[in-house]
């Protein structure tokens, strides 16, 4: 994830850990504010305390839950904070793809994922 994305003041992280709505799936808790004044993209903060794990096992976690995030940045609506917290350690938090499948579920419920469908142009029409 690009780092122009990440929250990284300690008051703007814990501002939103206060003041935004939670939504969980699984191992992992996202916090959400908007914040359409600050910042016209999201920005997002990823969180692993002790109970994690070790250093290991944490940084692991961080980097799935941040791949994820990077992966579906451009389908979230703008304009929010996320703080995700993570919750449940290396053996709930397998893959990528078991993070991607927690935060869509988390997203569809905060109602920021936009359902961008691709564009597909019909196949010409061989009948002329």
């Amino acid at each position: 994830m690009d780092r122009s994305l990440r929250l990284r003041d300690e008051w703007a992280i814990n501002d939103v850990r206060r003041r935004g709505r939670a939504f969980s799936s699984g191992p992992l808790v996202a916090r959400v504010l908007a914040i359409p004044d600050r910042s016209p993209t999201n920005q997002y903060a990823v969180i692993a305390g002790k109970r994690v794990g070790g250093a290991v096992e944490r940084n692991r976690c961080k980097r799935l839950v941040r791949e994820a995030l990077r992966e579906l940045h451009p389908r979230l609506r703008q304009g929010h904070a996320i703080a995700v917290i993570v919750r449940g350690g290396p053996n709930e938090l397998t893959g990528k793809d078991v993070a991607v499948e927690h935060l869509t579920r988390i997203f569809t419920n905060a109602r920021l994922l936009e359902s961008r469908q691709p564009a597909e142009t019909p196949p010409p029409d061989a009948s002329t």
